[in-house]
């Protein structure tokens, strides 16, 4: 087993070691190792605190700790402490995601033990909790596991039951927990507890069907501007046209939660993020009373370049989004906060191209944000690379005709082979091509993009590794193309 005495000594005597070639300047990493999903997300006493699966010994997937950062504004963390090892016998081979809750001035972790077996059939996995005065240094309860295989309905598996999302309901509390069905499928388990440590089974809150992946992961679920949102990570989603792509994708689930059934009842199921690195995110409401979002910013199953280069680091989070529904769709904004770290703004106004490219240099940015309002209306397609320079760039693509808007990493730099049946280098959201108005945020960091796209409608989020300084911005236009408006900030935090 591990310790957490040994994982701190480890970051600190390591730590300066690592390559910051493609380390971020706004984006939460962890200071060495692998990182993966976000966990216990949650403001507690005046500050924003995010932990993190994390292995500091590697940088591939290993017996799960969890790391964590603290932040006053969400975007200048600070590292803090590893909160739990696998120090347990019901935890030894990992302390797998959870989430916290805020309980009497105390904040409590709820996570998943994960405890291999010399068989598959043998591996368990039972929830736990850690309770903290401070935020920073916890002590796991005497009662854990506090939900195990004992407290299973009957048709789930004992060997996928983690990532419990703990929340406050009436006087109840309240912890989704995913599951497999023994028939194969995924399913959100709902349990219920007055105390946060004597829990009890309620219902199949809601079972997915055979073609909706074989397993959920890391459910989310919150009301918002009068809907209730569901939130899931489902692993090997069937593709289906432009939709589910990658290896594992994200599900945002809007309908309505029957508490006294415990079921929740489906309206509108959309992928919740139409780019390449994408998953388990985690949503917390803060003390402005807003819906804040964060994410893994990588995807399963495909290289990470700071690995395979030796460069002592794996894995970052998402720039933190603010939720909002709109027409029952889930919308995704930047989170304001990060206005207060640009600088050097450059701003241009009514650019025609008519079958022409046009070099922005003035707007060359490899750490900043680009916004741009356009007119299409007379336009057939057009092309803004970002990030170039020579060979390399990364396109992003509209098609005025179709509607169809492609963000292409084929060209960006290292190269990211997965494991699906073709190589993803593209992903691709169908627009409305009768709105002749396309506004875009487009947040860059060392080795990242993210599109924001019409006010936070559809957005891409995608890892890019260029292998050259490169900052260029361009613009190709076939037909008339009108960038009513292009501004740039670099972002230094």
């Amino acid at each position: 087993m591990y310790s957490l005495e040994e994982a701190n000594t480890y970051i600190k005597t390591t730590s300066s070691q690592v390559n910051n070639y493609y380390r971020h300047t706004y984006h939460v990493m962890a200071p060495v190792g692998w990182i993966n999903d976000p966990n216990g997300f949650i403001y507690f006493k005046g500050e924003y605190h995010l932990f993190y699966q994390y292995y500091p010994y590697k940088t591939q997937w290993g017996p799960m700790h969890w790391g964590h950062v603290k932040s006053k504004d969400l975007i200048n963390w600070e590292n803090a402490p590893v909160a739990l090892a696998p120090d347990q016998t019901y935890d030894k081979d990992g302390c797998f995601s959870g989430t916290a809750i805020e309980k009497d001035g105390k904040m409590y972790l709820m996570y998943t033990g994960h405890i291999e077996g010399r068989r598959p059939e043998d591996v368990r996995q039972v929830q736990c909790m850690a309770v903290s005065d401070d935020g920073i240094h916890f002590e796991k309860v005497e009662q854990n596991p506090v939900i195990s295989e004992e407290d299973l309905p009957d048709n789930a598996k004992p060997q996928d039951f983690r990532d419990p999302k703990v929340l406050k309901h009436g006087e109840c509390y309240y912890s989704l927990i995913a599951s497999k069905a023994k028939e194969g499928g995924g399913q959100i388990l709902l349990y219920k507890s007055k105390d946060l440590l004597d829990w009890e089974f309620v219902s199949v809150l809601l079972k997915g069907e055979k073609d909706e992946g074989p397993m959920w992961e890391c459910p989310d679920l919150f009301e918002l501007n009068g809907k209730d949102v569901l939130i899931i990570s489902v692993e090997g989603l069937p593709a289906k046209e432009n939709n589910f792509t990658n290896t594992h994708s994200v599900l945002s689930i809007i309908g309505k939660m029957d508490w006294e059934k415990g079921i929740f009842n489906k309206e509108v199921v959309e992928e919740l993020d139409y780019g390449m690195d994408f998953y388990a995110p985690q949503t917390i409401s803060d003390n402005k009373n807003r819906r804040v979002m964060i994410s893994w910013m990588q995807m399963w199953g495909r290289n990470i370049p700071t690995h395979t280069e030796g460069h002592g680091w794996a894995g970052a989070m998402t720039l933190p989004r603010e939720l909002v529904i709109k027409s029952n769709h889930l919308y995704q904004r930047p989170i304001p906060e990060v206005k207060k770290y640009y600088t050097n703004n450059h701003k241009m106004s009514d650019i025609i191209l008519s079958n022409e490219k046009k070099d922005l240099s003035e707007l060359s940015c490899e750490v900043g944000v680009l916004e741009l309002d356009i007119d299409v209306a007379k336009g057939q397609h057009f092309d803004l690379d970002l990030r170039s320079h020579e060979k390399e760039k990364t396109i992003l693509s509209y098609d005025c005709q179709s509607g169809m808007l492609k963000l292409d990493r084929k060209q960006s730099g290292v190269a990211l082979i997965g494991k699906e049946p073709e190589p993803v280098y593209q992903r691709a959201i169908q627009l409305n091509p009768q709105n002749h108005h396309l506004k875009l945020e487009i947040y860059l960091d060392r080795a990242s993009v993210e599109v924001f796209v019409n006010e936070g409608e559809y957005t891409l989020t995608s890892t890019i590794y260029p292998t050259q300084k490169s900052d260029g911005i361009a613009v190709c236009a076939e037909g008339d193309i009108h960038i009513l408006r292009i501004e740039k900030w670099n972002i230094e935090v």
